[in-house]
């Protein structure tokens, strides 16, 4: 298709470029006419066709992009029309996780750029708790695929072109393993993952970070973390000084890390929940509804830090509204973090990302909070990945540009168009952990698709948490409804391949364990012997192309460093069948009288409230889905 622009373009035309190919036009005398104008009316968009004359009306640079697309996406069939959108957010994007093993290449952040442009989105937080290079500090990130200088400023140059505003999300007092685990630095280590504070050399650490994080952007803003802080002043700080409250530890702390950013003209902001567990009676519940803010505690938190408020479970509009209300006691500005569940799983919870997201949403706007993320976090070593939650990121954009809930044929237009993949092929990955006895939407975020995979067969940890739910012939049905959805000639198709070999593999391995221990327990040695010559071969072959194929989209998407961690647990999988193979042959053919792991009762892995009866279960980590028994052993945690 052939545009030509009329208008002041100078500021534009690197975006434009870099668009075109995505888009599929060209810039060329004799194309549509595009008359591109800057509007004093910061909030609004009008996009619109009349005859061979089109025009986008933008009032900031992000969303002259969401017009451009807006644009091509409804002038194909050349009737005119006109669209008139008002932007309900100052701030909105995604939070992007790139501390827990998968790092994106800078080509990759650039294509998840151009979606993002395309959708009207005008800010993206990096969360980089030791991803980022500092000088001097040899083993902060040391092969972890941390971003040199160079490479931050090339993503914050990509994204200024679009008008979207990239800038650092980092840790400043906790979740630091990953760096405190190297003894060289452990002069740095309260600990296990929190800072020794009240130290020079940490304070100094902490101005090094800082400087570091923030010196590739133009953003003057900055995210110094400081969530789950519940170490605190609990190891070396605790020898040193004796006990102190939490809550003057880290508002001291927090008044040094803020001087640093005042310094040098920062605009920080935090998570909030440590504040809001430090006034809980239990001191460890984000979301207690009792819990009231001390007005002592609220005069003593400094005011110019912004409050980010996290919430990603809640579904009901009055659940919102008390917990912002709780906020706003705290006296500071409030921003919000919604999510899009990429989190421990192989797939993305759309049941609960979507219909939370809605809710919050709505709730911000009708509270006046102009500043809102998605955060798409990879708990665990990120089977995931943020390509698969670009429905959700597409909502989000909808909602900035919608006083109300958008429809859902407009939201799945949207998103045909923003990626090339229909919304409901998106939709099918939720069936990944939305299994039989799930919840409703799997609002208790159930992810058997992970520990289904990684459990033994021989010791069958969640075989009874799954005893009687047909998991078996569920992944069968999203095996082939996922490949029935795929679009070969679509750019993303590529995104569904890992998702539909998984079933592949669970359609098979999901319940072998329930079966081998009832052939086991009937004495009926011919299925034990098929499950060892027939069936186990044959999930060991699937894991094999599971992996391969898992292993194509990684190094797509990442740098290759953490691809190692899901290298071995795919390992250890195989390893594992092949020797429940060797040991039911031996049982079978005589060469020892009983295999001691299936004569073990089998136990539900979880009693509580939260999945007795309610679903496949939920497993937060890869070392207890394979295994009870010991990985590592930790003597002194601090």
């Amino acid at each position: 298709m052939k545009l030509c622009f009329e208008g002041e373009l100078t500021t534009l035309t690197p975006g434009i470029q870099a668009l075109s190919h995505d888009l599929g036009f060209f810039e060329a005398a004799g194309g549509l006419t595009v008359k591109v104008v800057q509007s004093t009316n910061a909030d609004e968009l009008v996009v619109g066709l009349n005859q061979n004359h089109a025009y986008i009306h933008y009032g900031q640079k992000h969303q002259f992009f969401r017009g451009l697309g807006l644009l091509l996406q409804h002038s194909s069939g050349g009737e005119t029309f006109e669209l008139r959108e008002k932007q309900q957010f100052d701030t909105i994007g995604p939070m992007f996780d790139l501390s827990r093993n998968a790092v994106l290449t800078v080509d990759s952040f650039k294509f998840m750029l151009n979606k993002m442009a395309l959708m009207g989105l005008n800010t993206v937080m990096l969360y980089m708790e030791d991803t980022y290079a500092i000088e001097g500090e040899a083993y902060f990130g040391y092969m972890r695929g941390r971003y040199t200088h160079a490479e931050l400023k090339e993503i914050d140059d990509y994204a200024d072109q679009f008008g979207i505003e990239a800038f650092p999300s980092i840790q400043t007092l906790a979740h630091l393993e990953e760096f405190l685990k190297w003894q060289p630095v452990s002069n740095y280590k309260d600990t296990k993952g929190a800072l020794l504070v009240g130290e020079d050399l940490t304070d100094l650490l902490v101005e090094k970070m800082i400087d570091a994080a923030s010196a590739p952007f133009r953003s003057r803003k900055i995210h110094v973390g400081m969530d789950e802080a519940e170490e605190l002043g609990r190891g070396k700080y605790l020898d040193n000084n004796g006990y102190r409250s939490r809550f003057d530890i880290m508002t001291e702390h927090l008044e040094k890390v803020l001087d640093c950013a005042r310094n040098r003209g920062l605009k920080p902001m935090m998570w909030s929940d440590m504040f809001l567990k430090l006034a809980s009676e239990n001191s460890s519940e984000y979301y207690d509804k009792d819990t009231q803010i001390p007005e002592e505690m609220a005069r003593k938190i400094p005011k110019d830090v912004d409050m980010v408020y996290w919430d990603y479970v809640h579904t009901e509009k009055e659940e919102y509204e008390n917990l912002i209300t709780k906020h706003r006691k705290l006296g500071n500005n409030l921003v919000f973090a919604g999510a899009v569940w990429i989190f421990n799983t192989f797939g993305v919870n759309y049941g609960l990302s979507l219909n939370a997201s809605d809710t919050a949403l709505q709730v911000c706007k009708q509270e006046g909070i102009r500043e809102v993320y998605a955060t798409m976090w990879g708990d665990d070593g990120n089977e995931s990945n943020p390509f698969i939650a670009l429905l959700g990121l597409q909502l989000y954009a909808e909602h900035a540009y919608s006083e109300e809930k958008p429809d859902q044929d407009h939201l799945a237009a949207r998103v045909k168009f923003c990626t090339g993949i229909d919304a409901d092929t998106f939709q099918q990955l939720k069936y990944l952990d939305e299994t039989p006895g799930a919840e409703p939407n799997n609002q208790k975020q159930s992810n058997p698709s992970k520990f289904l995979l990684y459990q033994d067969v021989l010791l069958g940890l969640f075989d009874k948490q799954i005893e009687g739910l047909d998991m078996a012939e569920h992944y069968v049905q999203v095996e082939q409804d996922i490949r029935n959805r795929r679009n070969k000639d679509a750019e993303l198709d590529y995104l569904f391949e890992v998702p539909e070999k998984l079933c592949g593999v669970l359609k098979r391995k999901s319940e072998i364990g329930i079966e081998l221990k009832r052939a086991y327990d009937t004495l009926d040695n011919e299925t034990l012997r098929r499950i060892a010559t027939e069936v186990l071969p044959a999930i060991s072959e699937a894991v094999s192309e599971l992996r391969i194929a898992h292993r194509r989209q990684w190094l797509r998407m990442f740098k290759p460093f953490g691809w190692e961690v899901i290298d071995i647990r795919y390992g250890g999988v195989v390893n594992r069948l092949d020797t429940a193979t060797y040991r039911i042959l031996d049982y079978v053919e005589g060469r020892i009288d009983r295999i001691e792991e299936l004569e073990q009762e089998r136990l539900l892995y979880s009693t509580t409230n939260r999945f007795t009866n309610k679903g496949a279960g939920w497993c937060s980590y890869y070392y207890r889905m394979a295994s009870p028994n010991v990985f590592f052993h930790i003597i002194n945690p601090f």
